[in-house]
């Protein structure tokens, strides 16, 4: 919903988040709780939060954030299990996406495991620009690799690496993801792949065959990250990893049903 431009009223986004609740889907990134001036779409996370409903549910929450004070306003929510942080090694995005430098991001990072450590939720830490960036920063496997090994040992036990703008080639989807299970073969380490119809299987392929089983979909691959540039790069079709994982004998646990019930219901939210 991101970087949708026209405003979803907060009713069909709540109606929404619930009929995806019933999917039966592992964890649901459902909002983000930063400046409603550079992300409109996002000023009623408050509003969101408050009126879905998880009753009925194993589903987990998980709410982006920017900085502290999104942390601290996420926080508050009994609902919410995870709080999200995009940490770029790419400076030029970091600054665009969080208005801050990478080493001020890892200072951020310090507070908001300590957010969480205090309010019981876990943070998610998503390496955005893992395969490469469009604006010319220096990139190579190694940056990655420093600056997860920073990161961890101040309590982050899930790291996905974002394949932010659909750069990465299945080659280097297979390299990294296979080279950081490894290296953390304690943590979880997730995947967050944008692309198209034309390389999507390749790279869900190369994840899966480096051992990563927590993959980020959107339905319909609507999506895309606004404070990357102006042309968004989807999410990844999530209906379509569930057919691809069922054609491999991998239980999604997913409720066909309800599944497309709320396909129904993107055709309608993203219809304008």
């Amino acid at each position: 919903m991101q970087g949708w431009k026209n405003f979803i009223p907060t009713s069909i986004k709540v109606e929404y988040i619930n009929s995806l609740l019933k999917v039966g889907f592992d964890t649901l990134d459902f909002t983000s709780f930063v400046s409603a001036k550079a992300i409109p779409q996002m000023a009623d996370a408050k509003e969101v939060v408050r009126q879905i409903d998880t009753s009925n549910s194993k589903t987990k929450l998980l709410a982006i954030v920017a900085n502290v004070r999104g942390a601290q306003e996420a926080a508050v929510y009994d609902s919410i299990s995870y709080l999200g942080f995009p940490f770029s090694i790419s400076p030029t995005f970091q600054m665009r996406n969080t208005n801050s430098s990478i080493e001020d991001s890892f200072e951020t990072v310090k507070q908001l495991q300590e957010i969480c450590t205090k309010a019981g939720k876990e943070l998610v830490v998503y390496i955005s620009m893992a395969f490469g960036n469009p604006y010319g920063d220096e990139y190579n496997k190694n940056i990655v690799v420093e600056w997860i090994n920073k990161l961890t040992p101040l309590g982050i036990k899930i790291i996905s690496l974002a394949d932010t703008v659909g750069v990465a080639t299945a080659q280097q989807v297979s390299d990294l993801t296979s080279y950081v299970i490894k290296m953390l073969p304690k943590y979880e380490v997730g995947i967050h792949l944008h692309s198209t119809s034309l390389n999507r299987k390749e790279k869900l392929e190369a994840a899966l065959n480096a051992g990563c089983y927590r993959v980020d979909g959107a339905l319909k691959g609507i999506g895309g990250c606004p404070m990357a540039n102006d042309d968004l790069v989807g999410n990844m079709d999530m209906e379509w990893i569930i057919n691809y994982l069922e054609s491999k004998n991998i239980t999604t646990g997913i409720n066909k049903k309800a599944l497309q019930q709320s396909l129904a219901l993107a055709d309608s939210v993203f219809s304008n």
